[in-house]
């Protein structure tokens, strides 16, 4: 076996890897749409969803002196007959509803 050869392509294994494990460390985000699924899912209770929107860009918020990056979005729900719309943020790391204010 040549030296040369194996000392490449563990320099070259070892590179990948890293730069694998530093992408996935940077702190990947939820897809817009599945944070989007998710607070439809919460919204179901309050009758049928009629229409839903979210921003794909997510957008810095301070709350409480703690920094998020939030998707803002909102959910159009048909309860006896009226429609309520409800707005909310979502963090963009882990999808979690953070805040919702009925428009």
């Amino acid at each position: 076996m040549n030296w040369k050869s194996l000392l490449l392509g563990a320099g070259l294994g070892f590179a990948a890897g890293y730069a694998v494990a530093n992408k996935l460390q940077q702190g990947s985000h939820v897809p817009a749409e599945k944070a989007l699924k998710m607070a439809k899912e919460l919204f179901e209770d309050k009758g049928e969803i009629t229409g839903s929107w979210i921003h794909m860009v997510p957008e810095v918020l301070e709350k409480f002196d703690l920094t998020y990056e939030v998707y803002r979005g909102g959910v159009t729900a048909l309860a006896d007959g009226v429609q309520e719309r409800f707005e909310f943020l979502a963090d963009a790391k882990t999808g979690t509803i953070l805040e919702v204010t009925q428009s």
